[in-house]
């Protein structure tokens, strides 16, 4: 009698979590399991030990039932390759809790030697260091690291990730020396991502990949650590984002390729002003810049001329946005959103870019102390197109007011405009 297998059409997940509860212990070890069992195994191409998948089985049994599955898949002899091992277990109080015996290294190593190509790792409140056989995967393609709470991120001696192409660490506690031998052993990486990550131990941050396109830098210090440099040498990289505050120095070179920059910045000293003049000359080249700059520095140096920003969207100050503007020659589209209006830079001469290609201005969070930054947008912006102003943000009261003030300037504009409140 012919029985379907609707198992085997199942995805990878619903796979694992139903073969974790079959009994077949001793017949894994000694693969003496009927052809069909061996095949479903050998057929999983991914291992994904979520923990979500057991919320609401609390019981003991259960849970070591499927970590039991995982070790057993994992050491099974006719399990020829593994594409992804995801370990995402945030409903785990800890990974050493003394009760279920978790083998974390050991699983990662038995993924590392069947060739896994994507592993995934959230390893919240787990003590140990990573196994050094990670770092010597020759298969390995993405790396995904996020380690809250834990003390593994020691790097070998010896590193060789040749065909890494993703590496995303985030809460990670990273040291110079281990931060820098791991970047520089991972020749071919195209996406790079330090997330939520605090740097100990530095004299410089050194990135140097021909091959990198994307990289995002999110870095957290006590104060008074962030002396220190940046270097960055990536002749192919398309989207930069730094969150941090500015450090000590900026090296930014060969980034012709830059096409979208989101710098988010804050300052734990003064003296490092000129600083973040030199980071933003990195970025120089740059299509479409998304600032945010929470303090207000007094500036000293100029700041570069941005020839190729034509998007730019700003979160800060009123004294920063106005030096940028003269910054942007070319500018087409401009949002703001204002965290004060000091109400005194707006008798200026008016920007080049006002005058010959803003074409989109949006203000986000519209208040009524803006009302002369909206009069000097239009009044000197001789080719605006579509103004929006949002007052979405105020209750019904405050609203109406604000469309009250805004009606009698925008009518008495003499400009073709689409505006939208």
């Amino acid at each position: 009698m012919y029985v379907e297998d609707r198992i085997s059409n199942f995805p990878d997940h619903i796979r694992c979590h139903i073969l974790s509860f079959l009994p077949i212990h001793e017949a894994v070890r000694t693969s003496i399991l009927s052809t069909k069992w061996r095949n479903l195994f050998a057929s999983i191409s991914t291992v994904d030990f979520d923990t979500y998948l057991l919320r609401g089985l609390t019981e003991r049994n259960i849970i070591d039932s499927f970590k039991n599955f995982v070790d057993r898949l994992l050491k099974f002899p006719d399990q020829l390759s593994l594409d992804c091992f995801r370990l995402r277990a945030d409903g785990i109080a800890s990974w050493n809790d003394g009760y279920h015996d978790f083998d974390v290294s050991g699983w990662i190593c038995g993924a590392v030697c069947r060739g896994v190509k994507e592993i995934d790792l959230y390893l919240d409140n787990f003590c140990h260091t990573l196994p050094a056989l990670l770092f010597t995967c020759h298969s390995l393609r993405t790396l995904t690291l996020v380690a809250k709470d834990s003390k593994i991120f020691e790097v070998p001696s010896e590193v060789c990730l040749r065909n890494l192409k993703t590496l995303c660490i985030t809460n990670s506690v990273l040291v110079g020396d281990s931060l820098n031998r791991l970047i520089s052993n991972c020749h071919v990486l195209e996406d790079l991502t330090f997330d939520e990550c605090s740097v100990v131990n530095a004299r410089d941050i050194n990135i140097q990949i021909p091959s990198l396109k994307s990289l995002f830098l999110d870095f957290f210090f006590s104060i008074g650590d962030s002396n220190y440099v940046v270097v960055i040498n990536a002749p192919n990289l398309v989207y930069f984002r730094y969150d941090s505050v500015i450090v000590k120095g900026y090296n930014l070179s060969n980034m012709k390729s830059l096409e979208k920059a989101e710098i988010c910045i804050w300052f734990d000293s003064s003296n490092y002003e000129t600083s973040s003049i030199h980071l933003f000359q990195g970025v120089c080249n740059v299509r479409s810049l998304r600032l945010t700059i929470h303090e207000v520095i007094p500036i000293t140096s100029r700041f570069p001329i941005l020839h190729n920003l034509i998007e730019f969207e700003f979160l800060g100050k009123e004294i920063w946005l106005v030096e940028f503007l003269h910054c942007a020659p070319n500018l087409k589209t401009l949002t703001v959103l204002l965290q004060d209006v000091a109400g005194t830079r707006w008798n200026i001469d008016a920007p080049s870019c006002l005058s010959f290609h803003l074409k989109k201005i949006e203000i986000s969070c519209y208040a009524p102390d803006m009302i002369e930054i909206v009069r000097y947008l239009l009044d000197n912006s001789m080719v605006l197109e579509k103004l929006i102003i949002k007052v979405n943000a105020m209750n019904v009261t405050r609203a109406s007011k604000a469309r009250n003030q805004l009606l009698p300037l925008l009518k008495s504009s003499k400009k073709g405009l689409i505006v939208i409140l």
